[in-house]
């Protein structure tokens, strides 16, 4: 079967053919978290704004922050925002090479990382957190799924997948003055594409105190 365009695209972040279902779980989850179009979002792992492109247009102008470590997923996300003609939305794309050297002068009041955190190696991990707790407005929040349970870590394309403890991510929340609710798994939050991953990974919701 040919694949799409958009199918082809999004195969950069993962299974092309769930992309769309992904793209709106991920929209309709932020709104029934309370996401208001006046509110700062950073969008950490952005990729090809396979769930970036309806956040863009609903949140005002400018108030969209994506970042990504790989340019050629970034200029696929340019291509994305002209063709679904959002370039007035001003959408802020941020190239990332680590977090200690991002300076954006912003606070936000909501960073989501979807599929993104299971993607990081610990000391990467640790400073995704500090930037996190440094970036978020007092009362801010930081949604991230992860992976959890005694499982042998593994690689995807060139990314590490890692599971780690519920207690890994406590203390990581401890260290960094967040408070930590787990909602559930994938699969509970209403997520379900028939794969094991929507019951091993688990959404935690991280809140600035």
């Amino acid at each position: 079967m040919v694949k799409s365009k958009q199918e082809i695209r999004h195969a950069l972040v993962g299974a092309p053919n769930v992309w769309k279902y992904t793209r709106d779980f991920q929209f309709q989850f932020l709104l029934d978290k309370g996401l208001q179009k006046t509110d700062k979002l950073m969008d950490i792992g952005c990729g090809t704004l396979r769930g970036g492109i309806p956040m863009i247009k609903y949140l005002d102008t400018g108030n969209y922050y994506g970042l990504d470590v790989r340019k050629e997923v970034l200029d696929e996300g340019e291509k994305e925002v002209k063709g679904a003609q959002l370039e007035g939305k001003k959408p802020n794309l941020i190239l990332l090479n680590h977090f200690s050297e991002l300076n954006i002068d912003v606070q936000f009041d909501k960073i989501f990382a979807f599929s993104v955190l299971f993607h990081l190696e610990d000391e990467i991990a640790a400073s995704c957190f500090q930037f996190v707790s440094k970036s978020l407005v007092s009362g801010g929040v930081f949604y991230a799924n992860v992976n959890m349970g005694v499982f042998e870590d593994g690689n995807w394309v060139e990314f590490p997948v890692v599971f780690r403890s519920q207690e890994f991510y406590n203390n990581l929340a401890a260290k960094n003055g967040l408070e930590v609710l787990v909602m559930g798994s994938m699969l509970e939050l209403g997520h379900d594409t028939k794969k094991n991953s929507d019951t091993q990974q688990i959404m935690l919701k991280f809140t600035k105190v």
